[in-house]
């Protein structure tokens, strides 16, 4: 049994075992619920619900990972178009949001049904204090029976904090939430090898990067009011599978047939070993601030035996960066090894390159006496690509 007291089944090896899951997320994109000229499609919405309603029906647990919150307040504010500067696509997702859960809210209420808005940043969850509470709240809510509606906190992110579009925050709530599934809907029913209105045949399973090895899918997907397309889509499939959830593609349409495990939509088959959320950040979404170069010892360290890293390894330091930031640890050459978080400011570190714990203790003070980068805060690029779904 679970810390919520329900029983979950193994991952899905298949689309078959899906409709045995027992906690699955589900995200909508924003064009599958509004268009700039009718606002919210409540019908759409509505339509949504019943899905979900029969999945909450047979015991599975639900969040659903819900885009529009933009769009639905493009018309009570009179703009004719989704808002291309900040503060306006803030304003925008106030007044949106609030009318986007309400809907939710009554359409959930017609089966009995309570909802919960859930608003997050990337700091909720990259952040050990925050996503802890993250995970508890979520972890509550689901237990108590209440379907969470999750979405970016637009009101609030700055571009340096935001995930940039609700795919890739699914497949990290996905991790959060220990998920056994991850199902992206959209007004794409598949991914195809080539875009559809080229001739574009769909591809049903992704067991490797060989699958989507001449796939051209980077203006396949949502557009008019949204900012995800099939690329992201493959992207936040490669982050889940990552972290050991498969996940499903296809159409808005197509929910109900999808989460009954049909064959429809492409399904990404996910990698047996779970990785922490904070290296799937790192790794995938982190906006890095600087850079560290290594010597060759260092650099071997880091990315062969995977350790943490020392000052004593580290011959130039580039950018403007606090501590806590994320920062690209590079070879002589300048290839990437990997990202990490700073325990040290960029300004603090130009003193501390090339001495020993023993030096720094001695000369700077017992505080700069600890690694520059911890190893659990160290994510490997291309770490395990031989099992991951890329383009």
């Amino acid at each position: 049994m679970s810390h919520t007291g329900i029983e979950h089944h193994t991952t899905p090896r298949t689309r078959e075992g899906l409709k045995y899951a027992s906690r699955v997320v589900v995200k909508i994109g924003s064009s599958s619920l509004s268009s700039v000229d009718g606002g919210l499609d409540v019908a759409a919405l509505e339509h949504l619900e019943t899905v979900l309603d029969g999945v909450l029906d047979r015991g599975t647990q639900v969040v659903l990972v819900s885009s529009g919150a933009i769009a639905t307040g493009i018309s009570p504010l009179g703009l004719e178009a989704r808002p291309k500067d900040l503060a306006t696509q803030q304003a925008a997702a106030a007044v949106g949001q609030g009318l986007l859960v309400a809907h939710y809210s009554r359409a959930f209420a017609r089966h009995g049904r309570t909802v919960a808005q859930v608003l997050l940043t990337a700091d909720d969850l990259i952040r050990r204090g925050h996503y802890a509470n993250a995970y508890r709240s979520l972890s509550r809510l689901l237990a108590l029976g209440v379907v969470p509606i999750v979405n970016e906190n637009d009101a609030m992110a700055t571009h340096e904090i935001r995930f940039g579009d609700n795919d890739r925050l699914a497949a990290l709530v996905a991790s959060l939430v220990q998920a056994d599934a991850l199902v992206l809907l959209s007004d794409v029913t598949a991914v195809h090898d080539a875009p559809p209105s080229e001739g574009g045949r769909p591809v049903s399973v992704v067991k490797s990067s060989a699958d989507l090895a001449e796939a051209n899918i980077g203006g396949v997907g949502e557009a008019g009011v949204g900012t995800g397309g099939m690329a992201t889509k493959v992207q936040a499939a490669t982050i889940a599978a990552q972290s050991g959830i498969p996940t499903v593609v296809t159409s808005a349409a197509l929910a109900g047939s999808a989460l009954n495990g049909d064959d429809v939509g492409t399904w990404f088959s996910a990698r047996r070993n779970r990785r922490p959320l904070r290296l799937l950040w790192l790794e995938h979404l982190a906006t890095t601030q600087g850079r560290l170069v290594l010597d060759d010892g260092a650099a071997r360290a880091v990315a062969q035996d995977r350790a943490s890293l020392l000052a004593a390894g580290i011959t130039a330091v580039e950018g403007d960066f606090d501590d806590g930031d994320p920062v690209e640890i590079v070879d002589r050459a300048g290839n990437v090894l990997a990202h990490g978080l700073a325990n040290f400011t960029s300004d603090e570190l130009p003193q501390m390159l090339g001495k020993t714990m023993g030096q720094l203790r001695s000369e700077l003070g017992v505080r700069f006496a600890k690694v520059v980068v911890h190893a659990d805060d160290v994510a490997l690029i291309g770490a395990g690509t031989e099992e991951v779904y890329v383009i």
